[in-house]
């Protein structure tokens, strides 16, 4: 048996942004960047790994809203048309780059990526990568959880607790129609934790969840081994699982962590932004605004402007040696730890954002994808797990409560709520306790306009809850959509409001708001009754 175990969380999400009103839109590209960038590299490392015979485990949430756009036909298209327009400017950018041969090898570099990437999608997973996280899931290699319908932040939705359990139990529902069954665990959107939760949890049948480190340290009573195992919430038995800092931190910082080696790929260089406008024109969104286009030819080089080209074999070799070190100091971590846990081998959580591998860490991929291998063939002191692999091998755990806690900025919900968005908090709160009003003021009778106003103003509600949207009004980052978006979920489910309670639902526009925002087809209003 191994000295210790690790368990490897990637919490994939995105805000559901899509646009049927448009043609092209230029958010959407957060979706199709992911795509590329993320969760296809991280099929193929599964891929390669399950080829060559390598024992792996990752845990990995596959959100809602994330599903529900893979999923979704429209964006499936669009993401076809979007690869397709890269594939032809890595083609134009091998021609123009021929009398330069570091350029010219990475734009052959990029074309092979972007077509390969079409291949995957396309032919591969049949436009639906669901397809692709659901054959690893049934495999039992991936551990794939869930997470609140639409990434709203609990602690500060307990002044509803229907609204709060909307999102666990519809997140719940969203799983099983892409899975087919019931998630094990869940991912609290922005780690947030607040007690009673784990209770709401119980009732969807969630069996463990994730905090931040303070979330299990801070718990009552002190928790025997830290963060080191898990903590059974004593009210509802279900297991809380906190972050380990060490881990995380050598992977995630970019100042102290890995992704800011200077041989790994500049992310802020890219051709959207250093070639001719002329040139690009074709390539760019209708309103002809540069953006990035993920042809990037610069390394990290330094903390300067200074930039030097960037050489895949060297950045190639490096994530290999950065994945050694981290197997060894997990070696080292497990080997320290074991001494004082009385014969239980000590798992280590390191949970990360998935658009970090790939997206913002080029190398990200290959990363995980030698540190997987090495943890198989090179070692014997640790070794991969899942969450309920852990329970079901270690069953004895600790009871102790976690402590109110969330992941961000001093760790309690200041990114959440503070100065620049917490305006939202009166208007959320509002809607929550009229959508519980509704469902309890109208059953289902069989009138089906009702039943879809019904249903679409959960929709509106839901997305207007999503956490994205004040986050990115805090980071100061794509503000002006964060606030329409809110403003608009906001105004809908208000008008639908008004509209149930006297009798006269508009149909033509409720037919075009369910066309915008048709997330989660099968939602049930009753929910939140």
């Amino acid at each position: 048996m191994p000295l210790g175990y690790l368990c490897l969380v990637l919490h994939a999400h995105l805000p559901f942004v899509r646009h049927p009103e448009y043609d092209d839109f230029l958010e959407e590209d957060w979706f199709y960047e992911a795509i590329t960038e993320t969760y296809i590299p991280l099929l193929e490392v599964m891929d390669g790994l399950e080829r060559d015979g390598a024992d792996w485990r990752l845990t990995m949430s596959v959100t809602p809203t994330l599903a529900a756009m893979l999923a979704d036909p429209l964006l499936q298209y669009r993401y076809v048309r979007h690869i397709d327009n890269l594939i032809s400017l890595s083609g134009k950018e091998i021609e123009r780059t021929r009398w330069q041969p570091d350029f010219h090898h990475l734009a052959h570099m990029y074309h092979d990526r972007f077509r390969r990437a079409r291949e995957v999608f396309v032919n591969q997973y049949g436009n639906n990568l669901v397809n692709g996280f659901r054959r690893f899931f049934q495999s039992g290699k991936l551990e794939i959880i869930t997470c609140g319908a639409t990434h709203g932040f609990f602690p500060l939705m307990q002044a509803n607790s229907n609204a709060v359990r909307a999102q666990i139990e519809i997140g719940c529902r969203e799983f099983e129609r892409h899975f087919g069954k019931r998630p094990q665990g869940i991912w609290l959107p922005e780690c947030g934790y607040a007690p009673g939760v784990d209770k709401l949890l119980r009732d969807s049948g969630i069996r463990y969840f994730f905090v931040d480190t303070h979330g299990v340290l801070f718990a009552e009573p002190r928790p025997r081994f830290g963060v080191y195992a898990p903590i059974l919430c004593p009210e509802s038995g279900v297991a809380a699982l906190a972050r380990d800092t060490e881990s995380s931190k050598q992977v995630w910082s970019a100042i102290e962590g890995y992704p800011g080696d200077f041989c790994y790929r500049e992310f802020y260089r890219d051709v959207g932004f250093d070639l001719d406008y002329e040139y690009l024109k074709p390539h760019l969104h209708q309103s002809g605004i540069r953006s990035h286009l993920g042809i990037k030819y610069y390394k990290i080089t330094g903390r300067g402007n200074h930039k030097e080209v960037y050489h895949p074999k060297v950045a190639l070799d490096k994530s290999a040696d950065h994945a050694g070190n981290f197997m060894f100091n997990r070696e080292k971590q497990v080997e320290w730890l074991s001494g004082s846990m009385d014969g239980r081998p000590p798992l280590i959580v390191a949970p990360y954002d998935a658009e970090l591998f790939g997206h913002w860490w080029f190398e990200g991929p290959d990363w995980i994808n030698y540190l997987l291998r090495k943890i198989h063939w090179d070692q014997q002191t640790i070794k991969t797990i899942t969450v309920p692999e852990y329970l079901d091998k270690f069953p004895k755990v600790q009871v102790s409560q976690p402590s109110f806690s969330s992941w961000g900025y001093k760790g309690y919900c200041e990114v959440w709520l503070e100065g620049s968005n917490d305006w939202l908090y009166r208007h959320l709160h509002e809607n929550a306790d009229r959508m519980v009003e509704l469902a309890h003021s109208h059953a289902d009778n069989g009138n089906q306009l009702k039943r879809r106003a019904l249903n679409q103003a959960a929709r509106e509600l839901l997305l207007a809850q999503s956490s994205d949207w004040a986050f990115i009004m805090k980071t100061g980052t794509m503000v002006e959509y964060a606030h329409e978006r809110t403003k608009v979920h906001i105004l809908n489910f208000n008008h639908l409001y008004e509209q149930i309670k006297s009798g006269d639902i508009d149909e033509a526009w409720l037919s075009q708001i369910e066309r915008r925002h048709n997330l989660f087809p099968d939602i049930d209003y009753r929910v939140y009754a």
